[in-house]
């Protein structure tokens, strides 16, 4: 999810003081995975990072900072260790290492949000590596070792900070000074929808808060509602055909506009790609046989029609509200993100810790 970054950026905007709270480390049994982010502020909060009293916790604390001088160190940057154990209601049974950033809204800090938010709406990877014993900027590293920049090993981290390790840790440079190593994964995969009707609006409501990317299609710009996240771009074109050209490679297709003759033109283009994730179309099983139909008499072999998933959603909701289909459509992507997230293939490489342990102290 990134609403919390879209809302950091609102309030850099109006100068609204905020503090923004990430899972750095964990272990054992714990709500959320490292990288998990929330934002505070006076009376505010956007995303999670596990609910119940660990949030209630975080607020404190985090609104604790607010009120602290703006100079002092304590009042900007913060490691707290949080056990949650009967003390704090929760039977997790982990530990919780959060991060607590104070967030500033001069220009070149507002220029730094400013990127991670257009390097996540491209799909670009970036690691936030964060000082928390000293009050330098946070760096953004694209994430390649090779790509860490020189005033890196001048802060003190080490040339094998980055590893093959893709996750949000904590730790400690040459100096021992504590760093926030922050793994901020882009919004993937890409699916492409065509159609800003009432499900169109109600699949891309659920979309927006998920950690994928959504290219939405239709000649309607008036369609479109304002205010969408930076993962949601937005194309309104009298060519939609040509937004089929646009999808990266291994895209996930919804099609459902308010003409079948254009469900037609576009189901033809996009079978015709032959990187495409998944192709769904909305409409009956009476649809899917004339659609088959129709495209069998312009050439389109049995494989390239077995390639069309209609009806769309999971089995077992069949309610025809918009929210209804919507539940069941992303429910249905859902399965297919994990399916290929599990695969073997998929699997990063095993990787081999390259940071310090940490004390474990605040």
């Amino acid at each position: 999810m990134t609403t919390w970054l879209a809302a950091l950026r609102r309030m850099q905007r109006d100068a609204t003081p905020a503090v923004l709270v990430t899972v750095a480390q964990i272990q054992g049994s714990t709500p959320r995975a490292p990288g998990a982010r929330m934002l505070y502020t006076a009376d505010t909060q956007f995303d999670t990072i596990g609910g119940g009293h660990l949030e209630w916790r975080a607020a404190q604390m985090a609104r604790a900072m607010l009120q602290a001088p703006v100079g002092q160190l304590a009042g900007q940057r913060r490691l707290e260790r949080i056990a949650l154990g009967p003390s704090l209601g929760q039977c997790c049974g982990g530990v919780v290492f959060l991060c607590f950033e104070r967030i500033a809204t001069d220009d070149e800090a507002m220029r730094t949000w400013q990127a991670l938010e257009q390097s996540w709406s491209s799909g670009q990877d970036l690691w936030r590596a964060v000082p928390l014993d000293h009050a330098g900027a946070q760096l953004l590293i694209e994430g390649n070792i090779e790509d860490l920049p020189p005033d890196a090993y001048a802060h003190g981290l080490p040339p094998d900070t980055l590893g093959q390790q893709r996750q949000t840790r904590l730790l400690r440079d040459a100096q021992g000074r504590r760093w926030l190593l922050d793994w901020c994964h882009a919004s993937r995969p890409q699916v492409v929808l065509f159609g800003a009707g009432h499900v169109g609006q109600a699949i891309v409501a659920v979309l927006s808060t998920l950690p994928c990317r959504v290219l939405w299609v239709d000649a309607r710009e008036e369609m479109f509602p304002p205010g969408l996240p930076p993962q949601i771009r937005t194309e309104a074109t009298d060519v939609p055909n040509a937004a089929v050209d646009m999808a990266d490679p291994g895209a996930y297709f919804l099609v459902m506009t308010h003409s079948h003759a254009l469900d037609q033109q576009l189901s033809e283009r996009i079978l015709k790609r032959q990187d495409v994730a998944w192709f769904g179309l909305i409409g009956s099983l009476t649809k899917r046989r004339q659609f088959e139909h129709r495209l069998a008499e312009r050439g389109f072999s049995a494989a390239q029609l077995e390639r069309i998933t209609c009806p769309i959603g999971i089995d077992g909701i069949d309610g025809k509200e918009p929210a209804s289909i919507a539940i069941a459509v992303v429910a249905q992507l859902l399965q297919l993100w994990e399916k290929r997230q599990a695969a073997p293939e998929q699997q990063p490489s095993p990787a081999v810790l390259v940071t310090h342990a940490l004390d474990g102290r605040g």
